[in-house]
């Protein structure tokens, strides 16, 4: 399986098949809080307003494609190309900037 996570696209291409799978991704920057949410099976989970943009993010995005948050584009508009979306209505936050990284 080959995988592109930054770069041009969110495709992952499984090898010996004509299977492709677009997937969208949502990614913002920022403070978690993260834990230990079972006792039993010991899983790890994060969560926070930092997380609930990203999935804003996420949900705005477009298939095969990495949709940021401002935040996300100050840390990495000098080391990617990016493109800018405009702004959307994230819940709790108000209106906040979105861009594709090319």
């Amino acid at each position: 399986m080959s995988q592109s996570i930054f770069g041009s696209s969110a495709i992952v291409y499984l090898e010996d098949s004509n299977f492709i799978f677009e997937m969208r991704i949502g990614i913002n920057s920022g403070p978690v809080i993260a834990g230990i949410c079972n006792s039993k099976n010991f899983e790890y989970d994060i969560w926070g307003d930092t997380l609930n943009t990203a999935a804003s993010m996420k949900q705005n995005g477009e298939a095969g494609k990495i949709n940021i948050s401002g935040a996300t584009y100050q840390l990495i508009n000098n080391t990617y190309t990016c493109e800018y979306r405009g702004k959307i209505n994230a819940k709790n936050k108000g209106e906040i900037d979105m861009y594709f990284v090319l």
